[in-house]
């Protein structure tokens, strides 16, 4: 079974807001004492978190969906419900958040304790207490909390290491981060034994630093052959590029020089890794052959300007020197990184004019109301209780809807639908009446309610 997942989609509902209570107090000797329902408690929201100890999204792979806790109604005696509880999913540091739907990145989550909140939970509905006026003393009736916002989002990890370890399969790379690092990754004598990236932290003097052993990649891997992005992503965050090339293979075609050329190739056609700083580990230098096909090598990719390293994961010849100079160049690109700030997250609402609504017209007498107020109004909305509808209305009418349908061309009669088209509310408009004078409930369900 598979102990390392870095990419699933999440199914997530944040909880629902508590409905709000219609309540009036009674006592003795005064048995209309006026409304004391309470509000419903809010509910709760399903957050990202970036937890160091995490390292995986396999709990995710194997329960995709997840919920947060519902708020509860409100009570008479002007009690509150309870809110509820919010939902901390801790991931991976480097995961980037996608929608689902659309591909778009939502937030890249880097640093210990970064939060997202990911979906968020219905406000709960007011109690008669609150909707308590000098026009409507004693209200009979109180708001519905509204639904938790539902999403499905894609969590792609990206390792978050200082130095990748990159070459053909086989080249030797799990074989040098076990002799760097305390990792174990597991080592056999056949391609594509690394399947997932290790992560080992390897010392080097004072500067600790971790080392990515990215899965081998093959030509074609910056266009997906393989599982080439899946590999490639995992090397983005690193600051330091380490080839390991196999000086001891016996494939044909295939020598240091070239093997370099083309991962230097898949690395320039996935873009945004060519500024990385290089170095070079011919490795298995303590077969015979090897070292020959080394000391020939190096001077050329010398010439190239490149630091190069004879090594053996094997015996662990000429590893000290090669750690040092990594821990150099993560060093010094600790040192020249700019502070990170914390990424904002811009929302940029719908453009709907100054009212915030907008009406359309569907058909001929037909129309459409969209916008954060009605939509609300309409999920708070009892429509069982008279009273509640017309208290709809009039927030529709002060609003401006009516006005606006008037000015849209609708005529009495005309069928509104407040929402989407489909699983919107629909209401027979009549202008004398207000907006919502008749009110047929969600689309296509021919409720009618007096």
């Amino acid at each position: 079974m598979a102990d390392f997942v870095d990419h699933v989609v999440l199914h997530i509902k944040a909880g629902d807001g508590g409905n709000g209570c219609a309540s009036i107090h009674r006592e003795k000797f005064k048995p209309l004492g006026g409304p004391d329902g309470g509000n419903g408690g809010r509910g709760g929201d399903v957050i990202l978190e970036v937890d160091p100890n995490t390292s995986t999204l396999l709990d995710y792979h194997h329960r995709p969906h997840r919920r947060a806790g519902n708020g509860k109604q409100g009570m008479g005696s002007n009690r509150d419900g309870a809110n509820g509880e919010d939902l901390v999913l801790p991931v991976p540091n480097g995961t980037v958040v996608r929608s689902a739907e659309t591909g778009e990145v939502l937030v890249d989550l880097v640093g210990a304790g970064t939060r997202y909140v990911a979906s968020q939970g219905g406000f709960g509905g007011l109690g008669n207490a609150a909707l308590a006026n000098s026009r409507r003393k004693a209200p009979g009736f109180a708001l519905l909390g509204e639904p938790g916002d539902e999403a499905d989002v894609v969590l792609e990890l990206k390792t978050v290491a200082d130095v990748a370890l990159v070459g053909f399969p086989n080249a030797g790379k799990s074989s040098l981060i076990a002799a760097l690092s305390a990792a174990r990754p597991k080592i056999a004598d056949y391609p594509f034994t690394t399947l997932i990236p290790n992560l080992g932290v390897v010392t080097a003097g004072e500067t600790v630093f971790t080392v990515a052993d990215v899965p081998g990649l093959i030509p074609g891997a910056s266009e997906g052959r393989g599982l080439g992005h899946e590999f490639l992503r995992h090397v983005e965050r690193c600051s330091t590029i380490v080839h390991v090339l196999d000086c001891a293979t016996m494939e044909p075609g295939r020598d240091p020089l070239t093997d370099f050329d083309v991962i230097e190739a898949e690395l320039a056609a996935y873009g945004s890794l060519q500024d990385r700083p290089r170095l070079v580990a011919l490795n298995k230098v303590d077969v015979p052959d090897g070292r020959e096909l080394a000391d020939i090598v190096t001077p050329l990719l010398e010439e190239r300007g490149l630091r190069v390293f004879e090594i053996s994961a094997a015996s662990h010849e000429g590893l000290r020197p090669l750690t040092y100079a990594m821990g150099e160049m993560v060093a010094r690109a600790r040192a020249e990184a700019p502070v990170e700030e914390p990424t904002r997250l811009v929302i940029r609402p719908k453009q709907l004019g100054e009212t915030g609504f907008a009406v359309r017209r569907v058909a001929e007498n037909t129309f459409q109301v969209t916008g954060e107020k009605p939509e609300r109004w309409i999920r708070q909305t009892d429509f069982a209780n008279d009273e509640a509808v017309g208290y709809l209305a009039d927030r529709l009418e002060r609003l401006g809807v009516e006005e606006a349908l008037i000015g849209a061309g609708a005529l009495p009669g005309a069928e509104v639908v407040i929402g989407p088209m489909q699983g919107g509310y629909v209401f027979d408009w009549q202008p004398s009446q207000g907006a919502a004078a008749a009110a047929l409930g969600p689309r296509g369900t021919d409720r009618r309610l007096g």
